[in-house]
């Protein structure tokens, strides 16, 4: 059952043994870089989200209702391994040391040990690369430290203010969309005209599977999802999305569309095209409402050098 994830791990263990002389070469024939945003860009499809673009989206706010698109992050929150999740609580003394001055002031401290691909995340342009190549064909050696990464760190990204839509693949396939199940061009078209929508450059994609509630409760990671495929995440790229997102752990489909080219997708959207991917956002409350439309509003936390980021991004109606 776990055959996909094994493989993965596989494939990043091989990696680790790639010196750097090859890391440095692209592919041959394989010119994704420079980016269309020049060659000393390090932001990406986040440069679409422009004041004017920020201030239209403004304007799709009109019951200010509000939904949270995080989901908790915890212990028993089913993570990629070896990723893992730990709090202690520091408190005075036992917890009933002596207050501080005459106001008799008390508090509790937390400490917490985690991964930051844990939950709902985002995922840097750091994050996923090819053959040792980032966006904008940066090779790792440039920006990777052991105590942080010193270009494209989540940390230096601006607040993302701009307009959001959901396309809710589950009126083409069934709730929860079966796993397998990718979508590609033909499948978004369909699901942007049943919503009344288009793609407009700056936009957040958001697909809703309902895996997310169909699995509520599990604490093992599902080893297979329903999700984007390489096709669409291309189409995506081109008409201008600055970040796309799921329901689902890793957005794109597993088993991958081709077993010998593993988390493809997000090669496609980090590494060629400098798009966001945004992984277990909260969909259903969106998707219950009909909601298609709306303001979204993520500031990512500032943790110098991180190449992910656990997120609770907010949609406004």
């Amino acid at each position: 059952m776990r055959k996909w994830l094994l493989a993965a791990a596989a494939l990043v263990t091989a990696c680790a043994h790639v010196t750097a002389d090859e890391g440095a070469r692209p592919a041959p024939g394989d010119e994704w870089y420079p980016s269309r945003f020049g060659a000393e860009d390090r932001l990406g499809a986040i440069n679409l989200i422009t004041p004017e673009k920020t201030a239209a989206a403004a304007q799709l706010i009109r019951t200010g209702k509000t939904y949270a698109l995080g989901q908790v992050t915890g212990p028993d929150t089913p993570a990629y391994g070896p990723r893992s999740y730990s709090m202690t609580i520091l408190q005075l003394s036992d917890g009933s040391g002596t207050p501080l001055g005459e106001n008799r002031a008390t508090g509790n401290d937390d400490l917490v040990f985690t991964w930051l691909g844990i939950g709902s995340q985002i995922d840097g342009l750091g994050h996923m690369g090819i053959n040792h190549r980032y966006y904008n064909g940066v090779p790792v050696a440039d920006f990777v430290t052991t105590s942080g990464v010193t270009q494209f760190g989540t940390h230096e990204l601006p607040p993302m203010a701009t307009r959001g839509i959901l396309l809710d693949m589950t009126k083409q396939f069934g709730n929860p969309v079966p796993a397998g199940t990718a979508f590609n061009r033909a499948e978004i078209d369909r699901a942007l005209s049943d919503a009344g929508l288009s793609v407009e450059p700056g936009d957040v994609v958001l697909f809703h599977t309902g895996m997310m509630q169909a699995l509520e409760g599990v604490k093992e990671l599902s080893p297979v999802e329903p999700g984007l495929g390489v096709e669409g995440a291309q189409y995506l790229a081109d008409l201008g999305a600055a970040a796309v997102g799921a329901d689902t752990w890793a957005l794109e489909v597993i088993p991958f569309e081709n077993e010998l080219r593993p988390f493809e997708v997000h090669q496609v959207l980090l590494a060629k095209n400098g798009v966001y991917i945004l992984e277990n956002m909260v969909t259903h409350e969106l998707a219950a409402d009909g909601a298609t439309e709306f303001f979204f509003a993520l500031g990512v936390p500032r943790l110098e050098g991180s190449v992910q980021a656990i997120i609770n991004p907010v949609a406004i109606r």
